[in-house]
């Protein structure tokens, strides 16, 4: 948890209404989010779906007319009031929450000009709009629970009800990814080649800003590395409070 100040901008053309709840959430790990805004043509009956969420999360609705058909005017609007926030100073970082590449050149000019840039999105997001972010989470891990497709009758009241199940991991651990983290730890670690747990996950995202251990079915880090088998865990103890620090290293 941090105390900067974000803005949060959002795309309601290029991301879904569900999950905004646990979205907003996710950002308050990483600040404090002092502006919210979202954009679309809210005349269309596409976006109707978003009306009760921005009342209950408290998210302004920037109304931008579809001034030509299979054009997406909503990005120009988004673009302008980003430039405009960051030439006010009012905030120390930016998430822009698309699934659209034309906010490239955006994340990249606000990162340019010292800005934090946390990108959110679905799965199918494009690489290089995930790249220009220093950091991007997919939509689909912030519930690790889906509805099943099968409803279930409740012979008491007679009503049916969508049991929750497991979501499957957006990713598995394949060799690329065992690979990113064992480099990383050999890059960190020291002269016995041990490395920092908190300093690797950090380092990591800078490599690969949309790594995410939850992408795989873990909710932490450790938990991800201890499935590889390939890496050494050591739990050291400070003289402060008894805390322990975590430790890694390549066997």
């Amino acid at each position: 948890m941090t105390d900067d100040k974000l803005a949060v901008l959002i795309d309601a053309d290029n991301v879904p209404y569900k999950n905004v709840k646990e979205m907003l959430e996710e950002i308050s790990k990483n600040g404090t989010p002092t502006i919210k805004r979202i954009y679309a043509d809210w005349t269309k009956p596409t976006v109707s779906g978003w009306k009760n969420v921005l009342l209950e999360n408290a998210i302004t609705p920037i109304q931008q007319y579809s001034y030509t058909t299979g054009k997406n005017s909503s990005d120009s609007a988004l673009i302008i009031d980003a430039m405009d926030i960051l030439y006010s100073e009012k905030v120390n970082g930016f998430c822009i929450v698309s699934s659209d590449s034309d906010f490239t050149r955006l994340a990249t000019r606000l990162r340019e000009a010292g800005m934090n840039v946390i990108g959110f999105g679905e799965k199918k997001t494009p690489k290089p709009f995930i790249s220009a972010c220093d950091k991007f989470i997919y939509l689909e891990i912030l519930n690790d629970t889906e509805e099943s497709e099968k409803e279930s009758e409740n012979t008491v009241t007679k009503k049916t009800e969508k049991p929750k199940r497991k979501k499957e991991p957006l990713s598995k651990v394949d060799g690329r990814t065992i690979k990113l983290i064992t480099e990383s730890i050999n890059d960190l670690g020291d002269e016995d080649g041990w490395t920092f747990l908190g300093n690797l996950g950090s380092f990591i995202i800078k490599k690969k800003p949309d790594f995410d251990p939850r992408n795989f079915g873990f909710p932490k880090l450790l938990p991800l590395i201890k499935s590889i088998g390939k890496i050494e865990i050591d739990e050291r103890e400070t003289g402060v409070n008894n805390i322990r620090h975590i430790y890694v290293k390549v066997k």
